[in-house]
């Protein structure tokens, strides 16, 4: 039998549970109760590598050109497509005037055609002058002995002379030089002996004045940067310089 009694006076401890204590505050957790485990995260560290580059190629800026032309190494504009009007009042594809914005005139037929032969002339007398004392002239081997050595001096002397500063002797005196075409940069080594070797080394082999006729004339059909094989494979076009 129980000895509860409920009109008695309640237990100081341990008695019957009561209801009335106050609802923990909003937000909060009941006191004495632990923290939330999943509380608010930690903010993510900062990246340690820095802030990335920003967008775009680091190619993307004005060749040599002096215009907006030109892109990476590798980045050549498509035939017959220019960046907006072209250079000059000509506008683009005109004749005498740059394909695309920024790129100068392209170098005219008459300069580049007489640039050439004031070249050729010059190799042509050292040659000559290096051959002479050792073989006449009047017969086969001597007159064989200064086209081998006028090629080899051709391709030494265009080379050199386009690695420099895009410009042989002929083509300072008709104010055209030679540029990549990417960006109007002076040609880089690899392209400046390409472009020399392109020129004068399917002419020992084979067909000598044939070749240097096909090269041109290649060059007269090629729209709109007027390149020769020689220009293809080197990836450099004739501007002005006038």
């Amino acid at each position: 039998m129980s000895t509860y009694d409920p009109s008695g006076p309640e237990p100081e401890e341990g008695g019957k549970p009561s209801f009335d204590k106050n609802p923990p505050p909003a937000g909060g957790t009941p006191s004495g109760a632990p923290s939330d485990p999943y509380g608010t995260p930690t903010p993510p560290p900062s990246d340690p590598y820095g802030t990335p580059p920003p967008a775009g190629s680091p190619y993307d800026r004005p060749g040599a050109y002096g215009g907006t032309y030109g892109g990476g190494p590798t980045d050549q504009p498509p035939p017959g497509q220019g960046y907006g009007t072209g250079y000059g009042p000509g506008g683009q594809g005109s004749p005498g005037a740059g394909p695309v914005p920024g790129m100068p005139p392209l170098g005219s037929w008459p300069n580049r055609i007489l640039a050439r032969v004031i070249d050729y002339l010059l190799v042509q007398i050292v040659a000559i002058l290096l051959v002479l004392p050792f073989a006449s002239l009047g017969n086969r081997s001597g007159s064989t002995g200064a086209f081998w050595l006028a090629c080899v001096l051709w391709f030494l002397y265009e080379g050199f002379m386009l690695s420099r500063d895009g410009q042989t002797l002929g083509k300072k005196a008709m104010k055209v030089r030679v540029a990549m075409l990417v960006d109007g940069n002076i040609p880089t080594k690899p392209a400046a002996w390409t472009r020399s070797a392109v020129f004068i080394v399917p002419a020992v082999v084979c067909c000598a004045m044939l070749w240097w006729v096909i090269d041109g004339l290649f060059g007269v059909f090629d729209k709109p940067y007027r390149q020769c094989i020689h220009d293809k494979s080197a990836k450099t076009v004739v501007v002005s310089t006038a």
